[in-house]
């Protein structure tokens, strides 16, 4: 984890938000298993494993980001969070985040029931998931905002994706990538105004610190999934 000055009590935001960014050399576009599939050498069970997988946490996002507002006193930031909430579970007239991964996994072959019922979560997933959801219930909400940011570095990652999937995997039906194009607009978006609730709230350098922590953490998560996954489905 990068480091801040502790002698001082309001740290620099400049010095805090490349601290924050840093986090970027520990995010899981680095894991070998998505620099397998960014390079188009995963197998067509390996992709279908980790949809399957990757299904598990995009159901949970809606719940984790219901914690968070849970632990908010602030109707400014809830009023913004909870479009995060929308995103995923879609309106009457719009479908979510979640429908769209349903879509992308019928497009890598799978049935949504197989999908919807977990059968294919391995156990390593499930925890990392689960402790991801319990770290927004039980920390100040600062600190779950924090560990969001990683979507500070989610959008040049799901570029890659998106053409690694057009160039490489060219079996999986175009009209199922809907997700990947969504988030390219929606992470930007989400990933500001995190950065600026964390910079505006995290002043003291121990807030910072804490900040920082919540970060690392949730890079272990995204780590660890993908740890249990290359696990389960080994080329």
């Amino acid at each position: 984890m990068t480091a801040l000055d502790e002698s001082r009590t309001t740290a620099g935001t400049e010095e805090f938000v490349a601290a924050l960014r840093a986090h970027a050399q520990r995010y899981h576009h680095q894991h070998p298993f998505h620099v397998r599939m960014n390079e188009g050498r995963l197998s067509r069970e390996q992709i279908r494993g980790w949809v399957a997988n990757r299904y598990y946490y995009q159901e949970c996002i809606p719940i984790k980001d219901a914690a968070i507002l849970s632990n908010c006193p602030d109707p400014a930031v809830r009023r913004r969070w909870i479009r995060r909430i929308l995103d995923h579970d879609g309106t009457a007239d719009e479908p979510g985040g979640i429908e769209a991964w349903l879509r992308l996994a019928e497009a890598v072959g799978l049935s949504r029931e197989e999908v919807r019922d977990e059968r294919h979560v391995v156990p390593g997933v499930r925890f990392a998931v689960d402790a991801y959801v319990t770290f927004a219930r039980t920390r100040p909400w600062t600190e779950a905002v924090a560990s969001s940011l990683t979507e500070l570095y989610a959008p040049d990652l799901m570029s890659r994706r998106l053409a690694a999937f057009e160039q490489h995997y060219t079996w999986v039906d175009r009209e199922g990538l809907a997700y990947f194009r969504n988030r390219l607009e929606q992470a930007p978006r989400d990933s500001e105004h995190g950065l600026q609730v964390t910079t505006e709230r995290c002043r003291s350098a121990a807030e910072q610190e804490r900040a920082l922590a919540a970060l690392s953490f949730k890079c272990d998560v995204l780590w660890s999934m993908l740890d249990a996954i290359d696990q389960a489905h080994p080329g």
